[in-house]
């Protein structure tokens, strides 16, 4: 028995041992590394060894060893797409996703890998309209096993249409990704009816135009619905409110109207709703708390009106709450904060909120975020805000509070708070400057503090040496008195100053032009990345009406702003003029030193600073040569006018004439003063014309 059996062995033995990768397969991926680079490093697809144990490489169990399978993510691979790749008859899964592959795509894909399940060629540079499947068009019972397909971050144009390869025949689709690209036209809403499997389409990030069509609703199975930041416009289709396995609805950044319909309460299911960007109008439904799976909100810069719901408290999973921007109205006292124990991000600025602030969201005990700004509440800061022990960023700014010394004693104990924003409150208060006001561990991780706008009288506190973190400083718009004191140079972190409109005096110190943070040997600090826990808005020194947006720390623009003061004298004493330590300053993008009394030169250093891109020195009393070349070229005339001394530059003006000698009152006088002034003015007059016309060369070059 065991001689019979003996054969059996060898036989399946060598079977086994001959059951490598297909040759023909073998061929068509050397084709593919011949006609591809990688940036990163080569694929080493060595010809000698079996090619199912390549990298990236999967193979089937069969005798001949069929690629199923090739995942090349993040290889750096340049080139075309690898059309021998359409020879792979078995391969169900092609990821070269996050690559630098270009050009079209194939027509034939689906048709020639008519096995395929998973395509995934995002973040390439795939340029084109999709494929047409013109072979088989007009093949109604053609279907291509195909669940998902991912196009995103591409270059990607023309519109969508049926008879596209990735969508015809696609009857198992599941997952179609076209987000970030150039499609245009409308959402195509037949792909409802030819691939009835569908849970996920996105259509972000496009220029997709008209309305959402209707159809959508018949995709009875979608979970995710993402077509944000496009053109579209209209109403929100009634029956996507039918789809009642909606997880998500993301719809931002477009041009939608109308109001949000009741029925939205429908989609029980849904955990993420963003709608915000775009002109809705009319109430927030009353019910929307029958969405108690609700964990993102975010309805902001629309035109809703009316008040919170009250029901909204049901929605207990929140985690991202944010109505920013409407026209919101009523007092917020009586929503139960106490049921968000998961909320983390809160911003309801920018509405009509009035009454007392509603400080029983001090029971939010996850918040990490919490914007009120521009509203019209009234009080003060509650001790009670002590116990959002996470409590990251805060911002208070626009409202009708008092007290702000009460409110810097009480936050400073908030350990983990990095942003204060408290400007346009406290109207008329004096701003406490008593250093020990704040404790030696108090604001311990403070980054950015704001109390512009307030009218604040005092001096500028003592108490802002203790913050050591402190990278972002707005006191602008207040009363302040006195000099600018040398100390604010030590904050080792402090790139962003703003201390204009005050009635500040006496000179710039020089440790102020001294900032490790503003040099460029501040190191690692200088390219820090903080992301903020919600954004900031800031009007650079009230240059425009427009608020720029920062989600950043490090995006913030490095810059110095002191305009409107009464700051005169020598700038530093011992020099006379703005100092050339300002040259060092080689992270500075704005400096603004405008409607002061400031005397000498605008030092030729400053041409150096080749990320400075703003610059304004308008209303002094300086002098000299404006500097030329760099970016002083691009610096528009008015931020130099108002400085009768300042000549050349895009003023355009020559230097100024000397003075000439006052002329004689008699005719003894005047045959004197010939001979004597005239002797005495020639020479005057020519060396003093050699030392301007020197200057001028000197300061050119």
């Amino acid at each position: 028995m065991l001689r019979l059996l003996l054969p059996c062995v060898v036989f399946l033995f060598l079977t086994v041992s001959e059951a490598v990768c297909n040759h023909q397969d073998q061929e068509s991926l050397l084709w593919f590394s011949g006609n591809v680079s990688s940036s990163v490093s080569p694929l080493n697809w060595n010809p000698s060894i079996d090619c199912c144990s390549w990298e990236g490489v999967t193979c089937d169990d069969s005798l001949k060893s069929h690629i199923t399978a090739i995942s090349l993510p993040f290889r750096g691979l340049h080139g075309k797409f690898p059309f021998s790749v359409l020879q792979l008859h078995h391969l169900s899964q092609l990821n070269l996703s996050h690559n630098h592959l270009s050009g079209p795509l194939p027509p034939d894909i689906l048709s020639s890998l008519d096995q395929l399940t998973v395509l995934d060629l995002s973040y390439n540079s795939f340029n084109g309209e999709l494929p047409l499947d013109e072979a088989f068009a007009n093949e109604t019972n053609r279907f291509f096993p195909i669940q998902t397909v991912d196009l995103s971050s591409n270059f990607l144009q023309g519109e969508i249409l049926s008879t596209s390869v990735f969508l015809h025949g696609a009857f198992s689709l599941t997952s179609f990704n076209v987000s970030n690209n150039s499609f245009t036209g409308p959402i195509p809403s037949f792909m409802c009816t030819s691939s009835p499997q569908l849970s996920k389409l996105d259509f972000s990030y496009n220029d997709f135009s008209g309305h959402i069509p209707r159809g959508l609703g018949r995709c009875l199975r979608l979970s995710v619905l993402q077509a944000g930041f496009n053109n579209l416009s209209g109403q929100i289709p009634r029956d996507i409110y039918n789809l009642h396995k909606l997880e998500e609805l993301v719809l931002p950044a477009n041009h939608l109207s109308g109001k949000i319909g009741d029925d939205i309460t429908q989609l029980t299911k849904l955990t993420c709703l963003e709608l915000y960007s775009n002109n809705l109008e009319g109430d927030i439904p009353m019910d929307i708390g029958k969405l108690s799976s609700l964990q993102t909100i975010q309805l902001h810069t629309n035109n809703i009106t009316g008040t919170v719901p009250l029901s909204l408290a049901n929605c207990t999973n929140l985690v991202k709450l944010n109505l920013r921007k409407n026209r919101l109205e009523g007092t917020l006292s009586e929503l139960d904060f106490s049921r968000f124990q998961t909320l983390s991000i809160l911003d309801f600025g920018n509405n009509s909120f009035s009454g007392e602030f509603p400080w029983r969201v001090h029971s939010c005990k996850s918040l990490t975020a919490m914007r009120f700004a521009s509203n019209k509440l009234t009080g003060q800061v509650s001790p009670q805000v002590l116990e959002l022990e996470s409590l990251s960023f805060l911002s208070l700014s626009d409202n009708k509070l008092t007290n702000i010394t009460g409110a810097l004693s009480i936050l400073q104990g908030c350990r983990n708070l990095s942003t204060l924003l408290m400007g346009k409150n406290f109207y008329n208060e004096t701003f406490p400057g008593d250093r020990d006001l704040i404790s030696p561990d108090g604001f311990p991780n403070l980054r950015i503090f704001a109390s512009g706008g307030c009218g604040l009288r005092g001096e500028l506190p003592a108490w802002l040496i203790k913050l050591k973190n402190l990278a972002v400083m707005d006191l602008s718009q207040n009363q302040l008195v006195g000099s600018i004191p040398g100390w604010l140079g030590t904050l080792p972190h402090l790139f962003y100053i703003d201390l204009s409109n005050n009635l500040l005096s006496g000179e710039l110190p020089k440790e102020l032009f001294q900032l490790k943070a503003l040099m460029s040997l501040k190191g690692d600090d200088a390219t820090e990345r903080n992301n903020l826990k919600l954004p900031v808005y800031i009007n650079p020194n009230n240059l425009t009406t427009h608020h720029h947006q920062y989600n950043q720390l490090s995006s913030l623009p490095p810059g110095i702003y002191i305009r409107m003061n009464n700051l005169k004298g020598s700038i530093p004493v011992e020099a006379g003029r703005i100092p050339d330590e300002l040259s060092n300053l080689t992270n500075l993008e704005r400096l603004d030193l405008s409607n002061n009394n400031l005397s000498g030169r605008i030092p030729w250093s400053l041409t150096r600073l080749h990320f400075m891109s703003y610059f304004n020195v308008a209303n002094n009393t300086l002098q000299g040569p404006i500097p030329t070349g760099s970016q002083f070229d691009t610096f528009p005339k008015s931020h130099f006018e108002g400085n009768p001394l300042l000549f050349g530059g895009v003023l355009l003006t020559s230097c100024p004439a000397p003075t000439q000698p006052p002329a004689a009152t008699t005719y003894e006088e005047k045959l004197t003063r010939i001979f004597t002034v005239g002797v005495a003015t020639g020479f005057v007059l020519t060396f003093t014309l050699s030392i301007l016309m020197l200057n001028c060369y000197v300061d050119v070059i």
